[in-house]
Protein backbone atom coordinates (compact mmCIF):
# COMPACT_ATOMS: atom_id res chain seq x y z
CA UNK A 1 0.00 0.00 0.00
CA UNK A 2 1.33 3.44 -0.96
CA UNK A 3 2.53 5.75 1.78
CA UNK A 4 0.86 9.08 2.48
CA UNK A 5 3.30 11.80 1.49
CA UNK A 6 3.51 14.82 3.75
CA UNK A 7 1.82 17.70 1.88
CA UNK A 8 3.98 20.25 3.68
CA UNK A 9 7.04 18.39 2.39
CA UNK A 10 5.72 18.58 -1.18
CA UNK A 11 5.06 22.31 -0.82
CA UNK A 12 8.50 22.88 0.69
CA UNK A 13 10.21 21.08 -2.18
CA UNK A 14 8.10 22.96 -4.75
CA UNK A 15 9.19 26.28 -3.23
CA UNK A 16 12.85 25.23 -3.16
CA UNK A 17 12.85 23.88 -6.71
CA UNK A 18 10.98 26.91 -8.07
CA UNK A 19 13.56 29.25 -6.59
CA UNK A 20 16.40 27.11 -7.96
CA UNK A 21 14.93 27.01 -11.49
CA UNK A 22 14.35 30.75 -11.46
CA UNK A 23 17.92 31.39 -10.31
CA UNK A 24 19.27 29.14 -13.07
CA UNK A 25 17.27 30.78 -15.89
CA UNK A 26 18.02 34.48 -15.54
CA UNK A 27 18.83 34.89 -19.23
CA UNK A 28 15.42 33.42 -20.00
CA UNK A 29 13.98 36.09 -17.68
CA UNK A 30 15.84 38.79 -19.62
CA UNK A 31 14.67 37.37 -22.94
CA UNK A 32 11.09 37.25 -21.64
CA UNK A 33 11.25 40.92 -20.70
CA UNK A 34 12.37 41.75 -24.24
CA UNK A 35 9.97 39.31 -25.93
CA UNK A 36 6.95 40.61 -24.04
CA UNK A 37 7.24 44.00 -25.75
CA UNK A 38 5.97 42.68 -29.08
CA UNK A 39 5.49 38.90 -28.79
CA UNK A 40 2.20 38.45 -26.97
CA UNK A 41 2.93 36.83 -23.62
CA UNK A 42 6.54 36.48 -24.69
CA UNK A 43 5.82 33.24 -26.58
CA UNK A 44 4.56 32.05 -29.96
CA UNK A 45 1.93 29.73 -28.44
CA UNK A 46 0.13 29.81 -25.08
CA UNK A 47 1.38 26.29 -24.39
CA UNK A 48 4.95 27.65 -24.43
CA UNK A 49 4.25 30.00 -21.52
CA UNK A 50 5.26 29.55 -17.90
CA UNK A 51 4.97 31.63 -14.76
CA UNK A 52 7.07 33.71 -14.02
CA UNK A 53 8.81 33.31 -17.39
CA UNK A 54 9.19 30.64 -20.09
CA UNK A 55 12.41 28.71 -20.68
CA UNK A 56 13.94 29.73 -24.01
CA UNK A 57 15.94 27.10 -25.90
CA UNK A 58 18.97 27.97 -28.01
CA UNK A 59 19.96 24.63 -29.58
CA UNK A 60 19.43 20.90 -29.75
CA UNK A 61 21.45 17.95 -31.01
CA UNK A 62 20.55 14.28 -30.75
CA UNK A 63 18.82 13.64 -27.42
CA UNK A 64 19.95 16.87 -25.72
CA UNK A 65 18.99 20.54 -25.78
CA UNK A 66 20.53 23.68 -24.32
CA UNK A 67 18.69 26.76 -23.05
CA UNK A 68 19.79 30.37 -23.39
CA UNK A 69 21.41 30.21 -19.93
CA UNK A 70 23.65 27.36 -21.10
CA UNK A 71 21.82 24.68 -19.08
CA UNK A 72 21.98 21.34 -20.91
CA UNK A 73 19.22 18.77 -20.60
CA UNK A 74 18.35 15.32 -21.83
CA UNK A 75 15.27 16.10 -23.89
CA UNK A 76 12.20 14.06 -22.99
CA UNK A 77 9.88 16.88 -24.11
CA UNK A 78 10.92 16.56 -27.76
CA UNK A 79 8.82 19.37 -29.14
CA UNK A 80 5.55 18.18 -27.60
CA UNK A 81 6.28 14.70 -28.90
CA UNK A 82 7.31 15.72 -32.42
CA UNK A 83 11.02 14.88 -32.40
CA UNK A 84 11.05 11.09 -32.27
CA UNK A 85 13.90 11.37 -34.81
CA UNK A 86 16.02 13.37 -32.34
CA UNK A 87 17.33 16.87 -32.95
CA UNK A 88 19.24 17.74 -36.12
CA UNK A 89 19.26 14.18 -37.43
CA UNK A 90 21.91 14.09 -40.18
CA UNK A 91 19.76 12.14 -42.66
CA UNK A 92 16.99 14.72 -42.45
CA UNK A 93 19.44 17.63 -42.46
CA UNK A 94 21.14 16.31 -45.59
CA UNK A 95 17.82 15.86 -47.39
CA UNK A 96 16.67 19.39 -46.55
CA UNK A 97 20.06 20.86 -47.52
CA UNK A 98 19.88 19.17 -50.94
CA UNK A 99 16.30 20.34 -51.47
CA UNK A 100 16.86 23.99 -50.51
CA UNK A 101 18.83 25.10 -53.62
CA UNK A 102 16.14 23.55 -55.82
CA UNK A 103 13.44 25.81 -54.39
CA UNK A 104 11.58 25.81 -51.09
CA UNK A 105 8.00 26.53 -52.13
CA UNK A 106 5.90 26.43 -55.28
CA UNK A 107 2.33 25.92 -54.13
CA UNK A 108 2.08 22.89 -56.43
CA UNK A 109 2.75 19.17 -56.04
CA UNK A 110 6.26 17.72 -56.03
CA UNK A 111 7.52 14.15 -56.31
CA UNK A 112 8.27 13.81 -52.59
CA UNK A 113 4.61 14.38 -51.68
CA UNK A 114 3.68 11.44 -53.92
CA UNK A 115 6.30 9.17 -52.36
CA UNK A 116 5.37 10.15 -48.80
CA UNK A 117 1.70 9.42 -49.54
CA UNK A 118 2.71 6.02 -50.95
CA UNK A 119 4.57 5.14 -47.74
CA UNK A 120 1.80 6.35 -45.44
CA UNK A 121 -0.74 4.31 -47.41
CA UNK A 122 1.48 1.26 -46.95
CA UNK A 123 1.90 1.80 -43.22
CA UNK A 124 -1.73 2.57 -42.41
CA UNK A 125 -3.54 0.51 -45.02
CA UNK A 126 -5.60 3.57 -46.01
CA UNK A 127 -5.35 4.33 -49.73
CA UNK A 128 -5.98 8.08 -50.03
CA UNK A 129 -3.98 10.93 -48.46
CA UNK A 130 -3.83 14.72 -48.35
CA UNK A 131 -1.31 16.98 -46.58
CA UNK A 132 -1.68 19.89 -44.18
CA UNK A 133 0.71 21.91 -42.02
CA UNK A 134 -0.35 20.99 -38.49
CA UNK A 135 -2.40 18.64 -36.37
CA UNK A 136 -5.11 21.25 -35.96
CA UNK A 137 -5.44 21.58 -39.73
CA UNK A 138 -5.55 17.80 -40.10
CA UNK A 139 -8.39 17.30 -37.62
CA UNK A 140 -10.26 20.36 -38.93
CA UNK A 141 -10.17 19.08 -42.52
CA UNK A 142 -10.94 15.49 -41.52
CA UNK A 143 -14.09 16.59 -39.71
CA UNK A 144 -15.17 18.70 -42.68
CA UNK A 145 -14.68 15.72 -44.98
CA UNK A 146 -16.68 13.47 -42.65
CA UNK A 147 -19.50 16.00 -42.49
CA UNK A 148 -19.63 16.26 -46.27
CA UNK A 149 -19.52 12.49 -46.71
CA UNK A 150 -22.37 11.85 -44.25
CA UNK A 151 -24.40 15.03 -44.73
CA UNK A 152 -24.52 15.51 -40.95
CA UNK A 153 -23.25 18.24 -38.63
CA UNK A 154 -22.83 16.78 -35.12
CA UNK A 155 -19.36 15.72 -34.02
CA UNK A 156 -18.66 13.23 -31.22
CA UNK A 157 -15.38 13.25 -29.29
CA UNK A 158 -13.92 11.81 -26.11
CA UNK A 159 -14.24 14.00 -23.02
CA UNK A 160 -10.81 15.31 -22.05
CA UNK A 161 -9.16 14.74 -25.44
CA UNK A 162 -7.41 17.57 -27.27
CA UNK A 163 -7.65 17.57 -31.06
CA UNK A 164 -6.21 20.95 -31.97
CA UNK A 165 -7.27 24.55 -31.64
CA UNK A 166 -10.11 24.97 -34.15
CA UNK A 167 -13.54 25.74 -32.72
CA UNK A 168 -15.27 22.39 -33.30
CA UNK A 169 -12.85 20.44 -31.10
CA UNK A 170 -12.06 23.13 -28.50
CA UNK A 171 -14.88 21.60 -26.50
CA UNK A 172 -14.94 19.46 -23.33
CA UNK A 173 -11.19 19.25 -22.82
CA UNK A 174 -9.83 20.52 -19.49
CA UNK A 175 -12.58 21.66 -17.16
CA UNK A 176 -13.39 21.46 -13.46
CA UNK A 177 -14.55 18.03 -12.41
CA UNK A 178 -17.85 19.27 -10.96
CA UNK A 179 -18.85 20.89 -14.28
CA UNK A 180 -18.66 17.90 -16.59
CA UNK A 181 -22.14 16.59 -15.84
CA UNK A 182 -23.58 13.09 -15.84
CA UNK A 183 -21.38 10.42 -17.43
CA UNK A 184 -24.28 9.36 -19.67
CA UNK A 185 -24.87 12.94 -20.78
CA UNK A 186 -21.63 14.92 -20.51
CA UNK A 187 -21.87 18.67 -20.92
CA UNK A 188 -20.46 20.40 -23.98
CA UNK A 189 -18.15 23.06 -22.57
CA UNK A 190 -15.89 25.54 -24.42
CA UNK A 191 -12.13 25.37 -23.81
CA UNK A 192 -11.51 29.07 -23.33
CA UNK A 193 -13.27 32.11 -24.76
CA UNK A 194 -14.05 33.03 -28.34
CA UNK A 195 -15.82 29.81 -29.33
CA UNK A 196 -19.43 30.33 -30.52
CA UNK A 197 -22.01 28.56 -28.40
CA UNK A 198 -23.66 27.19 -31.54
CA UNK A 199 -20.39 25.44 -32.40
CA UNK A 200 -19.99 24.13 -28.85
CA UNK A 201 -23.50 22.65 -28.96
CA UNK A 202 -22.70 20.69 -32.12
CA UNK A 203 -19.88 18.79 -30.38
CA UNK A 204 -20.86 16.00 -28.00
CA UNK A 205 -18.41 14.30 -25.65
CA UNK A 206 -18.48 10.78 -24.24
CA UNK A 207 -16.15 8.89 -21.85
CA UNK A 208 -13.11 6.94 -23.00
CA UNK A 209 -13.06 3.18 -22.46
CA UNK A 210 -16.86 2.97 -22.30
CA UNK A 211 -18.32 1.81 -25.61
CA UNK A 212 -21.72 1.30 -24.01
CA UNK A 213 -21.96 4.94 -22.97
CA UNK A 214 -20.93 5.98 -26.50
CA UNK A 215 -23.59 3.87 -28.14
CA UNK A 216 -26.33 5.04 -25.78
CA UNK A 217 -25.44 8.68 -26.47
CA UNK A 218 -25.43 8.01 -30.21
CA UNK A 219 -28.89 6.46 -29.98
CA UNK A 220 -30.24 9.45 -28.05
CA UNK A 221 -28.74 11.82 -30.60
CA UNK A 222 -30.28 9.78 -33.42
CA UNK A 223 -33.68 10.08 -31.74
CA UNK A 224 -33.19 13.86 -31.76
CA UNK A 225 -32.30 13.83 -35.46
CA UNK A 226 -28.63 14.55 -34.65
CA UNK A 227 -26.80 11.37 -35.61
CA UNK A 228 -23.07 12.26 -35.57
CA UNK A 229 -21.10 12.69 -38.75
CA UNK A 230 -18.02 11.31 -37.04
CA UNK A 231 -16.39 10.12 -33.86
CA UNK A 232 -12.94 11.68 -33.54
CA UNK A 233 -10.75 10.09 -30.89
CA UNK A 234 -7.26 9.04 -29.91
CA UNK A 235 -6.97 5.26 -29.86
CA UNK A 236 -4.81 5.75 -26.76
CA UNK A 237 -5.35 8.98 -24.88
CA UNK A 238 -2.15 11.02 -24.81
CA UNK A 239 -3.09 14.13 -22.88
CA UNK A 240 -4.04 12.52 -19.58
CA UNK A 241 -0.54 11.20 -19.32
CA UNK A 242 -0.99 7.91 -21.16
CA UNK A 243 -4.32 6.07 -20.99
CA UNK A 244 -4.47 2.84 -22.97
CA UNK A 245 -7.66 1.34 -24.40
CA UNK A 246 -9.10 -1.52 -22.39
CA UNK A 247 -9.29 -4.89 -24.20
CA UNK A 248 -12.14 -4.93 -26.74
CA UNK A 249 -12.93 -1.23 -26.44
CA UNK A 250 -11.63 -0.07 -29.82
CA UNK A 251 -13.16 -3.08 -31.55
CA UNK A 252 -16.53 -2.18 -30.02
CA UNK A 253 -16.21 1.46 -31.11
CA UNK A 254 -15.37 0.31 -34.64
CA UNK A 255 -18.46 -1.90 -34.75
CA UNK A 256 -20.78 0.77 -33.30
CA UNK A 257 -19.66 3.53 -35.67
CA UNK A 258 -19.83 1.23 -38.70
CA UNK A 259 -23.34 0.09 -37.79
CA UNK A 260 -24.58 3.68 -37.48
CA UNK A 261 -22.79 4.93 -40.59
CA UNK A 262 -20.56 7.23 -38.56
CA UNK A 263 -17.06 8.05 -39.82
CA UNK A 264 -14.46 6.87 -37.31
CA UNK A 265 -11.44 9.19 -37.18
CA UNK A 266 -8.36 8.17 -35.23
CA UNK A 267 -6.49 11.32 -34.30
CA UNK A 268 -2.91 10.06 -34.47
CA UNK A 269 -1.21 13.42 -34.18
CA UNK A 270 0.47 12.16 -31.00
CA UNK A 271 0.55 8.41 -31.67
CA UNK A 272 1.22 8.36 -35.42
CA UNK A 273 4.80 7.24 -36.16
CA UNK A 274 5.47 7.57 -32.42
CA UNK A 275 4.22 4.27 -30.97
CA UNK A 276 4.64 2.10 -34.09
CA UNK A 277 5.51 2.45 -37.77
CA UNK A 278 1.78 2.58 -38.52
CA UNK A 279 0.82 4.29 -35.30
CA UNK A 280 -2.05 3.22 -33.08
CA UNK A 281 -3.83 1.78 -36.11
CA UNK A 282 -1.08 -0.81 -36.44
CA UNK A 283 -0.48 -1.20 -32.71
CA UNK A 284 -4.07 -2.02 -31.80
CA UNK A 285 -5.14 -3.64 -35.06
CA UNK A 286 -8.32 -1.58 -35.52
CA UNK A 287 -8.65 0.36 -38.77
CA UNK A 288 -10.58 3.65 -38.78
CA UNK A 289 -12.20 5.33 -41.79
CA UNK A 290 -9.81 8.27 -41.45
CA UNK A 291 -6.59 9.06 -39.64
CA UNK A 292 -4.94 12.40 -38.88
CA UNK A 293 -1.18 12.89 -38.53
CA UNK A 294 1.24 15.72 -37.72
CA UNK A 295 4.05 16.18 -35.13
CA UNK A 296 6.46 13.30 -35.90
CA UNK A 297 5.63 13.29 -39.63
CA UNK A 298 7.70 16.35 -40.60
CA UNK A 299 10.89 15.39 -38.75
CA UNK A 300 10.98 18.85 -37.17
CA UNK A 301 9.32 20.79 -39.99
CA UNK A 302 5.63 21.78 -39.96
CA UNK A 303 3.62 19.02 -41.60
CA UNK A 304 0.37 17.13 -41.23
CA UNK A 305 -1.63 14.57 -43.14
CA UNK A 306 -5.08 13.05 -43.51
CA UNK A 307 -5.55 9.47 -44.62
CA UNK A 308 -8.84 7.84 -45.53
CA UNK A 309 -10.74 5.18 -47.36
CA UNK A 310 -11.59 5.46 -51.05
CA UNK A 311 -15.25 6.05 -50.13
CA UNK A 312 -14.73 8.88 -47.64
CA UNK A 313 -12.00 10.67 -49.57
CA UNK A 314 -14.12 10.61 -52.75
CA UNK A 315 -15.75 13.86 -51.57
CA UNK A 316 -12.33 15.50 -51.84
CA UNK A 317 -11.52 14.02 -55.24
CA UNK A 318 -14.85 15.00 -56.79
CA UNK A 319 -14.59 18.58 -55.55
CA UNK A 320 -17.39 18.41 -52.98
CA UNK A 321 -14.91 19.40 -50.27
CA UNK A 322 -12.17 21.94 -50.86
CA UNK A 323 -9.22 20.59 -48.89
CA UNK A 324 -6.73 23.35 -49.52
CA UNK A 325 -3.71 25.17 -48.14
CA UNK A 326 -0.92 27.16 -49.76
CA UNK A 327 1.80 25.31 -47.86
CA UNK A 328 0.23 21.84 -48.03
CA UNK A 329 2.89 19.42 -49.28
CA UNK A 330 5.63 22.05 -48.99
CA UNK A 331 8.83 20.70 -50.61
CA UNK A 332 11.00 21.10 -47.49
CA UNK A 333 8.42 19.41 -45.25
CA UNK A 334 7.93 16.59 -47.73
CA UNK A 335 11.63 15.88 -48.27
CA UNK A 336 12.11 15.85 -44.49
CA UNK A 337 9.17 13.47 -44.08
CA UNK A 338 10.48 11.21 -46.83
CA UNK A 339 13.96 11.03 -45.30
CA UNK A 340 12.44 10.35 -41.91
CA UNK A 341 10.22 7.54 -43.18
CA UNK A 342 12.86 5.90 -45.37
CA UNK A 343 16.04 6.36 -43.33
CA UNK A 344 15.19 7.14 -39.69
CA UNK A 345 11.91 5.56 -38.57
CA UNK A 346 12.92 2.04 -39.59
CA UNK A 347 12.01 -1.33 -38.04
CA UNK A 348 15.32 -1.25 -36.16
CA UNK A 349 14.50 2.20 -34.80
CA UNK A 350 11.14 1.03 -33.45
CA UNK A 351 12.81 -1.97 -31.81
CA UNK A 352 15.23 0.44 -30.12
CA UNK A 353 12.36 2.69 -28.94
CA UNK A 354 10.57 -0.33 -27.48
CA UNK A 355 13.68 -1.40 -25.60
CA UNK A 356 14.21 2.12 -24.26
CA UNK A 357 10.61 2.45 -23.14
CA UNK A 358 10.57 -0.96 -21.49
CA UNK A 359 13.68 0.06 -19.56
CA UNK A 360 12.43 3.46 -18.42
CA UNK A 361 8.99 2.15 -17.44
CA UNK A 362 10.51 -0.75 -15.48
CA UNK A 363 12.98 1.60 -13.83
CA UNK A 364 10.34 4.11 -12.78
CA UNK A 365 8.04 1.35 -11.53
CA UNK A 366 10.91 -0.03 -9.44
CA UNK A 367 11.39 3.41 -7.85
CA UNK A 368 7.67 3.64 -7.09
CA UNK A 369 7.76 0.25 -5.37
CA UNK A 370 11.04 0.98 -3.56
CA UNK A 371 9.58 4.09 -1.89
CA UNK A 372 5.92 3.00 -1.83
CA UNK A 373 4.90 6.05 -3.83
CA UNK A 374 1.27 6.58 -4.90
CA UNK A 375 1.41 5.92 -8.62
CA UNK A 376 2.44 3.69 -11.49
CA UNK A 377 4.55 3.86 -14.64
CA UNK A 378 3.05 3.22 -18.06
CA UNK A 379 4.35 3.45 -21.61
CA UNK A 380 3.89 2.45 -25.23
CA UNK A 381 6.28 2.94 -28.15
CA UNK A 382 8.15 6.21 -27.58
CA UNK A 383 5.59 7.49 -25.06
CA UNK A 384 5.20 7.03 -21.34
CA UNK A 385 4.79 8.67 -17.96
CA UNK A 386 4.61 8.25 -14.23
CA UNK A 387 0.99 8.68 -13.18
CA UNK A 388 0.71 9.94 -9.61
CA UNK A 389 -2.53 8.20 -8.68
CA UNK A 390 -3.37 5.25 -6.47
CA UNK A 391 -6.24 4.34 -8.83
CA UNK A 392 -5.83 3.28 -12.45
CA UNK A 393 -6.63 6.13 -14.84
CA UNK A 394 -9.05 4.97 -17.54
CA UNK A 395 -10.77 8.21 -18.61
CA UNK A 396 -11.15 11.89 -17.77
CA UNK A 397 -13.24 11.31 -14.65
CA UNK A 398 -10.73 8.99 -13.00
CA UNK A 399 -7.91 11.31 -14.07
CA UNK A 400 -9.52 14.43 -12.63
CA UNK A 401 -10.60 12.64 -9.46
CA UNK A 402 -7.38 10.83 -8.58
CA UNK A 403 -4.20 12.39 -9.96
CA UNK A 404 -1.98 14.25 -7.50
CA UNK A 405 -1.48 17.70 -9.08
CA UNK A 406 1.16 19.07 -6.65
CA UNK A 407 3.27 15.94 -7.13
CA UNK A 408 3.10 16.45 -10.90
CA UNK A 409 4.19 20.06 -10.50
CA UNK A 410 7.07 19.04 -8.25
CA UNK A 411 8.21 16.28 -10.61
CA UNK A 412 8.46 18.76 -13.49
CA UNK A 413 10.46 21.25 -11.44
CA UNK A 414 12.75 18.53 -10.08
CA UNK A 415 13.43 17.17 -13.56
CA UNK A 416 14.22 20.60 -14.95
CA UNK A 417 16.68 21.31 -12.14
CA UNK A 418 18.38 17.93 -12.60
CA UNK A 419 19.03 17.95 -16.34
CA UNK A 420 15.78 16.38 -17.59
CA UNK A 421 13.72 18.59 -19.93
CA UNK A 422 10.06 17.61 -19.70
CA UNK A 423 6.75 18.80 -21.07
CA UNK A 424 5.01 20.81 -18.33
CA UNK A 425 1.57 19.95 -17.03
CA UNK A 426 -0.12 17.03 -15.32
CA UNK A 427 -1.54 15.92 -18.68
CA UNK A 428 1.75 15.34 -20.48
CA UNK A 429 4.13 12.42 -20.96
CA UNK A 430 7.72 11.76 -21.94
CA UNK A 431 8.66 11.23 -25.57
CA UNK A 432 11.77 9.23 -26.43
CA UNK A 433 13.70 9.57 -29.66
CA UNK A 434 15.51 7.01 -31.78
CA UNK A 435 18.82 8.59 -30.70
CA UNK A 436 18.13 8.34 -26.98
CA UNK A 437 20.47 5.91 -25.27
CA UNK A 438 20.13 3.59 -22.30
CA UNK A 439 22.35 6.09 -20.48
CA UNK A 440 19.69 8.77 -21.02
CA UNK A 441 16.79 6.72 -19.72
CA UNK A 442 18.88 5.46 -16.79
CA UNK A 443 19.58 9.10 -15.90
CA UNK A 444 15.83 9.81 -15.98
CA UNK A 445 15.25 6.95 -13.56
CA UNK A 446 18.15 8.05 -11.33
CA UNK A 447 16.71 11.58 -11.08
CA UNK A 448 13.29 10.14 -10.26
CA UNK A 449 14.88 8.04 -7.52
CA UNK A 450 16.45 11.19 -6.07
CA UNK A 451 13.06 12.90 -6.06
CA UNK A 452 11.46 9.91 -4.32
CA UNK A 453 14.20 9.91 -1.70
CA UNK A 454 13.72 13.62 -1.06
CA UNK A 455 9.96 13.20 -0.77
CA UNK A 456 10.18 10.42 1.76
CA UNK A 457 13.18 11.68 3.77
Amino acid sequence: MAITIDRDRINQLIAEQTELLNNNTQKSREMYEHASQHLSGGVASSYQGRDPWPIYISSGAGDRITDVDGNEYYDFHNGFGSMVQGHAHPAIGEAVAKRFPLGTHFGVATEDSVLVADELARRWGLPKWRFTNSGSESTMDAIRIARAYTGRDTVMKIFGSYHGHHDTVMVSIGVEYDKIGDRENYASLPYGAGIPQATVDMTVAVPFNDAGAMERRIERLAAEGRLPACVIMEAAMMNLGVVLPEPGYLEAVREITARHGIVLIFDEVKTGLAIAAGGATEKFGVKPDMVTLAKVLGGGLPSGAIGGTEEVMAVVEDGTVYQVGTYNGNPLSMVAARASLEEVLTPEAYAHLAALNDRIVAGCQAVIEKYDLPGYAIGIGSKGCVTFSTAKITDYETFKENQDVPLCDLAWLWNMNHGIFMTPGREEEWTLSVVHTFEAVDEYVRVFDELAAALTA
